[in-house]
């Protein structure tokens, strides 16, 4: 390599500046050359070589009364009525509910006045025990099960359709022999006993919804 001559103390300093690089240079084609042959080598995997993933919580669904919309399908004696409920996903994924299963129907549903039922706390002279108004599936033992029409697919917390507001057609059963004080009341229903539900869903089930 050619450097300029120079007397000048500077360039004396910046010829060895550049001596420095040319060194550096030289050492770095050298550790080029070490890392090209050790290429060359195979290099394999010790057995048990692994990654991590996690799992997430897994919580329950909750299951509410609500005021709205107004069931289609009004009670009367010896006839069944809808049933309006909300279904609260707390997962950060989809849940798919593909059927109910149902208290003992020995149990009855409690009726309420209309101006109480966003809290359903002022119980009426139609009580449980003599309303008649029981789960159209519910048997005497608990646990019956039925599957909806449709599975209903719950979004992840926080998504538009969660809680999902659902109107399950006729699933309320009131009995012939439901007294008069029962007229013109709200009823809220025994709770369910559990539901059948997946991790999942392909497509979230917009809100409000029907299972007929």
């Amino acid at each position: 390599m050619i450097f300029e001559r120079s007397t000048d103390p500077e360039s004396r300093r910046d010829r060895r500046n550049k001596a420095v690089v040319v060194l550096a240079a030289a050492c770095g084609f050298l550790m080029a050359t070490d890392i090209a042959f050790a290429s060359n080598w195979t290099i394999g995997l010790n057995s048990g070589s692994s990654g991590e993933a996690q799992s997430g919580n897994v919580a329950n669904l909750t299951i509410a009364a609500v005021a709205s919309p107004s069931p289609t399908n009004l009670l009367y004696p010896g006839n069944s009525g809808d049933v309006v409920l909300t279904i609260s996903n707390p997962n950060n994924y989809p849940v798919t509910v593909s059927a109910l299963q149902f208290p003992s129907n020995l149990t009855g549903a409690a009726g309420y006045s209309s101006s109480s039922l966003s809290a359903l706390s002022a119980e009426v002279l139609c009580n449980a025990a003599l309303s008649g108004v029981t789960w159209t599936y519910s048997t005497v033992t608990s646990g019956a099960s039925h599957t909806l029409a449709t599975p209903l697919v719950i979004g992840a917390s926080g998504d538009s359709n969660n809680p999902l507001t659902v109107t399950l057609t006729n699933y309320a059963a009131m009995s012939s022999s439901s007294p008069a004080a029962c007229e013109n009341s709200f009823f809220s229903m025994p709770s369910l006993a559990s539901v059948t539900a997946s991790a999942g869903g392909s497509t979230v089930t917009t809100s409000p919804t029907v299972d007929s």
